[in-house]
């Protein structure tokens, strides 16, 4: 909230000086101050300091709407831009009740909070940025952004608010998360009935590998077993995709020694230092993170690679590198990239769902610059 008292702004003699010198670290800025001394939080060039027709002209084509409003809720001031998101013209809202601009179900609630905090000084919403439903001129609701400020003027006290219309950025919002619930259950129906097949494909397999030693079943078995990794991830990336569930305080060290046991590790070896602590983690999903950077390691420095864990010098956090032929400059970018990947068996979905569980714990995920193999480094 801000609190102003515009004493002094208005009621100023003609040609008085209201400016100070505001010395920054390469100029000197004339800055303009109230009658007790206070800038009133913006610079101002002195040749428009006295033109009010300059804040006019400024507030009237804002793109934002602003509204002013009474402790007794009147509307006193609404600049064009209410129109273009409320469609109300200004002059149809000056002395109406702001409540013309709530939806009725919410009036109440409205009243009630102003009163409290009137009252007492308590906030019953945020005052910055706040997303409300609010009542277009033609019924209609439109999803605001509203940052409301507090200021007093020749003792009235006053209640201002900038509104923004993010009705399209909400609505695009809910597409997206109805457009994720669909690839969820799709994904999930999709692994079903995949996996039955699958394993039927593989029980038979396995009863001819016992009776023959042709070559052609290796191939099949390892088609079998992709296919098998491949739904896995499409699934964990789909169904979980950036959500975490409990935390708890895990060992990295202990979680990585776990992880690397559910891996085909071939002859690849891991190493993990010593001073790795605790972090606070879901537990699963950072199998997940860690199995996964297993795999890449494995599939892109070949199968007698070796994989170091160890925890991040001067700052929180840890890292995953392996000694192969790490990563290509003009693959760094776009490395973490859902689908990408530069090995003709890699689905290119192991590294994007490692961001994705850094990013759920709030962690923050790099590719550390360096030649020689591959370093994943983890700030906690």
């Amino acid at each position: 909230m801000c609190t102003n008292n515009h004493r002094g702004l208005e009621k100023r003699s003609e040609g008085e000086d209201r400016t100070r010198t505001l010395k920054t670290s390469s100029r000197t800025v004339p800055q303009y101050v109230d009658e007790r001394g206070d800038p009133p939080g913006y610079a101002l060039d002195p040749t428009i300091a006295n033109r009010g027709d300059f804040f006019q002209t400024l507030i009237a084509n804002s793109s934002d709407g602003i509204l002013t409003i009474t402790d007794e809720s009147t509307i006193v001031f609404a600049n064009a831009g209410i129109e273009r998101i409320l469609g109300w013209h200004p002059e149809e809202l000056i002395g109406t009740s702001k409540l013309e601009l709530i939806p009725s179900r919410l009036r109440a609630d409205h009243e009630v909070g102003l009163e409290r905090y009137l009252g007492g000084g308590d906030r019953n919403i945020d005052w910055d940025g706040v997303e409300l439903p609010a009542l277009h001129r033609d019924g209609h609701e439109v999803v605001v952004s509203v940052t409301l400020c507090e200021h007093d003027l020749d003792g009235r006290r006053l209640f201002s608010g900038i509104f923004r219309d993010v009705t399209e950025r909400e609505e695009r919002k809910r597409e997206l998360e109805t457009q994720n619930e669909r690839l969820a259950q799709f994904a999930s129906v999709l692994s079903h009935d995949l996996r039955n097949p699958l394993n039927v494909a593989q029980a038979y397999t396995d009863q001819l590998a016992a009776r023959t030693t042709h070559e052609e079943l290796g191939e099949i078995t390892f088609a079998l077993e992709r296919m098998g990794t491949l739904i896995d991830e499409l699934l964990a990336l789909t169904q979980q995709g950036e959500t975490i569930g409990a935390v708890e305080s895990v060992f990295p060290g202990v979680v990585a020694l776990e992880s690397w046991e559910w891996v085909d590790t071939a002859d690849a070896q891991l190493v993990i230092d010593d001073d790795l602590g605790t972090i606070t983690a879901d537990r699963t999903r950072f199998h997940e993170l860690f199995e996964n950077l297993f795999r890449n390691a494995i599939e892109h420095g070949g199968p007698d690679v070796t994989v170091t864990v160890g925890a991040l010098a001067g700052e929180d956090g840890f890292f995953v590198a392996d000694d192969g032929r790490g990563v290509a400059r003009e693959d760094r970018t776009a490395i973490f990239e859902q689908g990408y990947t530069t090995s003709p068996d890699g689905t290119g979905l192991g590294l994007a769902i490692v961001d994705r569980i850094a990013d759920a714990h709030g962690w923050t995920v790099r590719l550390a610059d360096r030649d020689g193999g591959a370093r994943f480094e983890f700030v906690v």
